[in-house]
């Protein structure tokens, strides 16, 4: 990796300040998703995968029989948010008969990011028990980091449910760790350089057979869609897709969407 202790990291990696009533944004997402939940109550469950508070999976089934089960898995630079912000999100698949998982993870400084992307295996292999059929799985942000280490090598992943993952769609996804070493950000996240070569996806090899989209909003910051093309080329198997004129806050919004474009590159069979 070149020189890059000249960039202005903390810039680089900062998103809300550069879009349009950027803090807006965290409100509006737990409002759609708490109308969400109130609608599908009859439909969601919350599963337990391990001791720890967070450690818990909220479960959306369809009506009628699954065709499968699709893990969402939320961002936030592994220090915030939770998995009850994004219900909404779900809408799409659900709708398109796919039961939709979305899982907790304890958050960072209590948790490091390869304990974060440990919890999410098991999330994903305890969501697996649960349901029948294919997996695909979608992550925006830190959470497009953790689907795709979840089929990177050296994944805490059984091979089992890894077998029957079909399809990886990463959302802006943050996939080379380095540059963070030099964010303050750092402080609490932890990542040396030992950890930055382990659990960086454009560093490590993919599973084979698993299918990856490598998508980004054409109007984000420079060093998301540098991360985005990054992997992409790294995994030259992966499709790379810049969805016109969205940036980091809304191009997560198709998927409430059953028609969008991203709904149906999630749940493609292809």
């Amino acid at each position: 990796m070149e020189d890059l202790s000249g960039i202005d990291w903390e810039d680089a990696f900062e998103n809300g300040g550069y879009i349009e009533n950027g803090s807006a944004y965290p409100d509006l997402w737990a409002e759609r998703a708490a109308e969400f939940r109130s609608r599908h109550a009859d439909r969601m469950s919350e599963a337990a995968y391990g001791d720890a508070p967070r450690e818990k999976i909220d479960l959306f089934r369809p009506e009628g029989a699954s065709k499968g089960l699709v893990v969402f898995v939320h961002g936030g630079y592994w220090l915030k948010f939770s998995k009850d912000m994004w219900s909404h999100l779900a809408e799409g698949a659900l709708s398109q008969g796919w039961t939709v998982a979305l899982p907790g993870y304890t958050l960072a400084p209590e948790n490091s990011i390869p304990g974060i992307a440990q919890q999410i295996a098991r999330a994903i292999d305890h969501a697996a028990g649960l349901v029948e059929g294919p997996i695909h799985l979608v992550g925006h942000s830190a959470g497009g980091h953790l689907v795709t280490r979840s089929v990177s090598e050296g994944s805490a992943l059984s091979d089992e449910t890894a077998a029957r993952i079909r399809r990886v769609i990463s959302v802006s996804g943050v996939h080379d760790l380095r540059p963070l070493q030099m964010h303050s950000m750092n402080a609490r996240l932890g990542i040396t350089p030992e950890i930055a070569a382990s659990e960086s996806p454009a560093l490590l090899k993919l599973r084979p057979g698993v299918k990856v989209t490598v998508w980004v909003g054409a109007a984000e910051r420079p060093e998301f869609l540098r991360q985005s093309s990054l992997q992409a080329e790294h995994w030259p198997e992966a499709d790379l897709v810049a969805a016109y004129g969205r940036h980091h806050f809304d191009v997560i919004e198709e998927l409430s969407d059953p028609s969008s474009a991203l709904v149906t590159a999630l749940l493609s069979t292809d």
